[in-house]
């Protein structure tokens, strides 16, 4: 008989807890593109590929290792995942979403998911750090479709506040004490995120429209993992990378590896924000 999705989540946190012992994780962190050498940082690491851990698939994407990475961070034990799960891979929603359960079972109450993403605000300019404030979801999908199982939360969860505020406060607060190459401290940019299906990047029309919707940034991810955390008690911050900028009158073609050069060149402001966050929250 084919096991349930709460016994599939069940049976993949069990495999991670006995691979990490009593190291139980109380912060999860989801780095995307170009932003998982964060967790090369992570001290007294148990490393585990996402392929060993049951009823888990693959990640495909380049810039995505494809593994936990559960250690001290910051003097706190996190739970790292490096790369993450993406609708256009092929893989349904509740697959996408599954880490985030899994995560909630080994004890995670507060998870800072990252992307890259695309600017649509003019104010941005790539290599900024944005705080997502609010999303639109436009992937055509949700991941609580279909049975839904009180263990895991509610059938109506609450979507009110899906990206913490007291999270964004503090955030801000830390991010002026973040000092740039250049000595200025780190501004963060604070928007709404729209969430696509992707694989394709958006046509001007699409993105024109986007930002008439609201939206500031655009990206392949982090919707249906936020709407997965929320729906199990989980509290978000979530952290866009702006690679480029979506702007659709003013769009230029773009590919993956430009998308990774940037990320790449944003990675010590954004390490710094992230163990800053680490180190305060809860105290």
């Amino acid at each position: 008989m084919e096991l349930s999705y709460v016994e599939q989540i069940n049976q993949a946190a069990g495999y991670i807890r006995g691979r990490i012992g009593d190291r139980l994780p109380a912060i999860g962190l989801v780095l995307g593109s170009g932003l998982g050498d964060l967790a090369e940082e992570v001290e007294d690491a148990a490393v585990i590929d996402f392929g060993d851990v049951p009823h888990f698939p693959v990640s495909t994407v380049e810039g995505h290792a494809g593994r936990f990475v559960v250690g001290k961070l910051e003097g706190k034990t996190v739970i790292v995942m490096q790369g993450r799960f993406h609708y256009y891979e092929g893989y349904p929603m509740r697959k996408v979403v599954a880490p985030i359960y899994v995560m909630h079972k080994l004890g995670v109450r507060t998870i800072v998911l990252t992307n890259a993403a695309g600017g649509m605000n003019r104010a941005f300019r790539p290599g900024d750090l944005m705080l997502i404030c609010d999303h639109i979801n436009m992937t055509g999908d949700h991941p609580l479709i279909g049975k839904n199982f009180a263990e895991l939360g509610p059938r109506f969860p609450d979507m009110s506040e899906a990206y913490n505020k007291a999270y964004r406060e503090l955030a801000h607060r830390i991010s002026s004490q973040i000092r740039g190459d250049d000595g200025d401290s780190l501004e963060l940019q604070e928007g709404v995120y729209c969430g696509i299906s992707g694989p394709s990047y958006m046509t001007p029309a699409e993105l024109g429209m986007l930002a008439r919707l609201g939206g500031d940034a655009v990206g392949m991810s982090t919707v249906a993992e936020t709407i997965a955390a929320r729906h199990c008690g989980i509290d978000v911050l979530g952290i866009s990378c702006i690679t480029d900028m979506a702007i659709g009158e003013e769009l230029e073609p773009l590919t993956h590896e430009q998308v990774m050069e940037v990320a790449n060149r944003t990675k010590p402001k954004f390490a710094a924000l992230v163990k800053s966050f680490v180190r305060e929250v809860g105290r």
